[in-house]
């Protein structure tokens, strides 16, 4: 864990560099330091049928779910919330300048009785150097 999903309406095609926005967000959730990098997964998903608002044909949107594993602490959550929040907003500056977008982020605390996992990437990751690693 974190797992990041992104869903946005498919009018958002060519106005958003989706993929940068996604490896700018694993960035800085590896950044953070409270995840380990062998669990961040970034992922965005268009929505090709959706209904916003008073359904103006320009209406978009970009929905972000971070989930999460428990144990860190409301300060850590606050402000991985800001720093990704920050820096979607910025990529989405001129979206936000319109009256047509909205924009939301919400972390969700996964119960741990109810998660299952399988990693290969995690001992590859802890056996890697920090030259072996690929550039981003």
């Amino acid at each position: 864990m974190p797992h990041l999903q992104i869903q946005y309406s498919d009018n958002l095609n060519g106005r958003i560099d989706m993929k940068q926005l996604c490896n700018q967000l694993n960035d800085t959730l590896c950044a953070s330091g409270v995840f380990p990098k062998g669990g961040i997964r970034v992922r965005a998903y268009p929505a090709c049928a959706y209904s916003i608002a008073d359904q103006h044909a320009e209406n978009a949107f970009i929905d972000i779910i971070l989930r999460i594993g428990t144990g860190r602490t409301a300060e850590q959550k606050r402000d991985i919330g800001q720093a990704l929040i920050d820096l979607t907003s910025q990529t989405c500056k001129k979206l936000l300048d319109e009256p047509h977008f909205a924009l939301s982020l919400e972390i969700v605390e996964i119960n741990p009785d109810f998660n299952w996992k399988l990693n290969s990437i995690h001992p590859r990751l802890k056996t890697q150097t920090k030259s072996q690693e690929p550039s981003s």
